[in-house]
């Protein structure tokens, strides 16, 4: 190993997966460009849940909602931290 090179972190091994796939890892790319950027990412997810409802109507609000479900689990974890 030369001074140049350093080793590939496990934590890094992630990052690096996420950023490869297609839409991914453009989204996150914006991200780290503008922060301000999740702002629209969250009003397309939500426009995007509201034209699946008037769509499907009630099953695809359940669907989401479980599949929301992980998510609120570890947000609620992480705020019971002491």
């Amino acid at each position: 190993m030369t001074a140049t090179s350093a080793p590939l972190s496990l934590t890094a091994l992630p990052g690096r997966i996420a950023r490869s796939l297609p839409v991914v890892g453009r989204v996150i790319r914006d991200i780290e460009r503008e922060v301000d950027t999740i702002y629209y990412l969250l009003v397309i997810v939500l426009t995007a849940v509201v034209m699946a409802v008037q769509t499907w109507g009630l099953p695809a609000l359940v669907l989401t909602a479980v599949g929301l479900v992980p998510v609120m689990f570890v947000i609620l974890v992480i705020l019971a931290r002491p």
